[in-house]
């Protein structure tokens, strides 16, 4: 039945953002308080008419447009309102997404109260939207099953302000998927040794080997001067220290044929984390795609972990 209601909703079907909130999108209901006060305001009517009991009767009118004023001040809370943007970091299959509903409004005025949720369809609680000098963004906490896109369902930007007596709300289903890591393994082997003959080294002045000695430039730190050398040669030298970085890190689909599909997803999901947080230059190898790498830093894994969240289903 909520489904079916949601269909009958605008939008109906996912839009590009921004989106703006016009009359038009935006509904307007009594919540259950509203209608214990409507009740109320039906029996005194009731009773001021049977009584004849004109304080009453103009008591219980003045109630019934505070109400009807509030149902108005309700839908102004929301009309104007635009929903600009949508995103979220991705995160592992399994963990929930902190997905930020940015929005903005002119600031002509006071608008408190709003919320933000899914309706239900995935189980996030509601979040508070509150606008500073026009804009602001509320954060959802979404859960996530599986890797790979994650469409949003229509979430509802809503409030009961000024009185309580009336929900106003409007959705936004933007087109713009999210995406979800696949889930590491949890145990799995070590990361694999970096092939290769020989390790790659650069210079570095923290490193462990001296490389060779060279010239003193301004700037240099005193403790790198070899004074010896100095000495002898009459003209201060430096020292060069070299630090090895190790091989690549292969990290090859086709060595993990023993694995299921998702497995090996998983297990190179996990292998990934770790050069990472090692800091080991990685390449990344799958079917029917050009290698990633070989590299390092936040960039580089990314593109190698959308790369497995995108791996079509088994």
């Amino acid at each position: 039945m909520r489904s079916r209601m949601l269909s009958l909703t605008r939008p109906r079907r996912p839009e590009p953002l921004p989106t703006r909130f016009d009359r038009r999108r935006i509904y307007v209901l009594p919540t259950g308080f509203g209608a214990f006060y409507g009740a109320l305001l039906a029996a005194m009517l009731m009773g001021a008419l049977n009584y004849n009991n004109n304080p009453a009767f103009l008591l219980a009118l003045l109630l019934g447009g505070a109400g009807l004023a509030s149902l108005i001040a309700a839908q102004l809370q929301l009309a104007g309102l635009s929903i600009v943007a949508i995103d979220a970091e991705p995160v592992p299959a399994g963990t929930p997404l902190l997905v930020r509903v940015h929005a903005r409004a002119a600031p002509d005025r006071i608008r408190r109260g709003l919320r933000v949720d899914d309706v239900g369809a995935l189980g996030a609680e509601p979040a508070r939207l509150d606008l500073d000098q026009g804009a602001g963004e509320a954060e959802l906490r979404i859960a996530t099953y599986q890797r790979g896109w994650l469409d949003l369902p229509k979430l509802r930007v809503s409030t009961t302000r000024p009185l309580g007596l009336a929900r106003a709300w409007s959705h936004v289903w933007p087109e713009a998927p999210l995406l979800v890591y696949p889930m590491p393994e949890l145990q799995g082997p070590p990361l694999p040794v970096g092939g290769g003959d020989q390790a790659v080294t650069r210079l570095h002045p923290s490193g462990d080997d001296v490389h060779h000695l060279r010239a003193y430039r301004p700037g240099d730190a005193r403790r790198a001067i070899a004074w010896k050398h100095s000495a002898r040669r009459d003209m201060l030298l430096v020292r060069e220290y070299e630090q090895p970085l190790g091989a690549d890190v292969e990290l090859e689909w086709h060595r993990l044929a023993g694995l299921n599909q998702e497995a090996r997803i998983s297990r190179l999901a996990r292998w990934v984390d770790e050069a990472e947080r090692d800091g080991c230059r990685y390449r990344l190898s799958l079917p029917n795609q050009p290698a990633l790498g070989p590299g390092n830093g936040a960039a580089h894994r990314h593109a190698c972990l959308r790369a497995l969240a995108l791996m079509p289903h088994g």
